[in-house]
């Protein structure tokens, strides 16, 4: 007789491939003003993010469970000492932490107990300009975080810009196309990163295990980063790290400037991915004055990779399956390896066990 007890339940990831039990990008810090609210989308669900007037970032599910009208539609108002958050159709007033305040249609002689409704709220994390919000997989979870908000190292406590892009994409596709290493010579070929006259060059990168990911080890730039000269000088080196949910960052840096530019990628719908790069910096002072025309050259990036994400959309429409080589689909590889072992560690409740090697990797680009 055939076996059909239900197979259990995975943790750490959802229906449509999103990790959950993860700190994700919210938004960037002077995006959120003092009394002021939005709603975004994060893993398909509705968040609103916001700022109390006192200057408290939060989050809290986007929905009032009365007649679930966004909360986000919403404005805060202080309650007996505390700011809350007020539903715009009948006035019921939310806490930071999710909990009902006020039902401001209640008697007096009411028996109805307020603080028996809350919603979901999500834990807030915010450092160096950057608001953080974690995901847990059991909406109902009260458990400590099951990782640390995202880190960084040293930065400055404000980026010296941000710039923002939506791909038409799944998260899992926009980050294998974020991370390609073939692609650039390309996809991005101006004059001012890496002219087409330069030709294709041999390219061998020593990789490492990380933190629930891998990086590049500290090594010279290729020598066709004209910019990375014109900006730094001399004895420029740089690293580059990849971290789960979906970090990148690329930190340049010689004895007396450091640059580090983070991307960050927050899955908000089956095909779209808000793609959040900052950038922040110590020395360097040409790129104080460089600023308006590296946000220029930043968002041009960004839209070629999404032209990119366009096109194969149009090869998606009709074909799921993608031919992928070594050594330069490795990360891509890595990086679906890196989440079955995070969903893995989750749904037996162990510790997450990175099964990346160290590695070299060879390509032309």
């Amino acid at each position: 007789m055939a076996d059909t007890q239900p197979l259990p339940a995975k943790t750490g990831i959802t229906d449509e491939g999103y990790l959950t039990d993860c700190w994700y990008l919210a938004a960037a810090s002077e995006r959120l003003k003092p009394g002021r609210q939005e709603r975004l989308m994060i893993l398909g669900e509705p968040v609103v993010v916001g700022r109390t007037p006192a200057g408290e970032a939060f989050a809290l599910r986007d929905i009032c469970p009365h007649r679930l009208v966004p909360l986000s539609a919403g404005k805060q108002l202080e309650t007996n000492g505390e700011w809350t958050l007020q539903c715009p159709y009948h006035g019921w007033r939310f806490g930071t932490d999710g909990g009902c305040r006020l039902m401001p249609s209640l008697t007096d002689d009411s028996a109805y107990d307020p603080t028996r409704i809350k919603v979901r709220r999500y834990p807030v994390h915010e450092a160096n300009g950057a608001v953080y919000v974690y995901i847990a997989h059991d909406p109902r979870s009260m458990a400590a975080p099951a990782v640390p908000p995202p880190e960084f190292g040293p930065l400055p406590d404000r980026p010296g810009f941000v710039i923002e892009d939506i791909f038409n994409a799944h998260v899992d596709d926009a980050v294998v196309g974020l991370m390609d290493p073939a692609h650039v010579p390309f996809v991005h070929d101006q004059w001012w990163w890496r002219p087409p006259s330069v030709g294709l060059k041999r390219k061998e990168k020593p990789f490492i295990p990380t933190d629930r990911g891998w990086a590049i080890d500290r090594h010279a730039p290729s020598s066709n980063s004209k910019l990375y000269r014109w900006v730094f000088g001399g004895d420029v080196m740089t690293e580059i790290h990849f971290q789960l949910p979906g970090y990148r960052w690329e930190i340049i840096s010689n004895n007396s400037a450091r640059l580090l530019t983070l991307t960050c990628l927050t899955p908000e719908a089956p095909k779209q991915t808000r793609i959040t790069q900052f950038t922040w910096w110590t020395g360097a002072p040409l790129l104080h004055l460089a600023v308006p025309v590296a946000k220029r050259m930043g968002r041009k990036f960004l839209a070629q990779d999404g032209e990119m994400v366009d096109l194969q959309n149009q090869g998606m429409a009709h074909q799921k399956a993608m031919l992928w080589i070594d050594d330069i689909d490795v990360q891509a590889k890595w990086y679906q390896t890196l989440k079955r072992e995070w969903t893995a560690s989750r749904s037996e409740g162990r510790a997450f066990e990175n099964p990346i090697q160290p590695r070299t990797l060879k390509w032309m680009s």
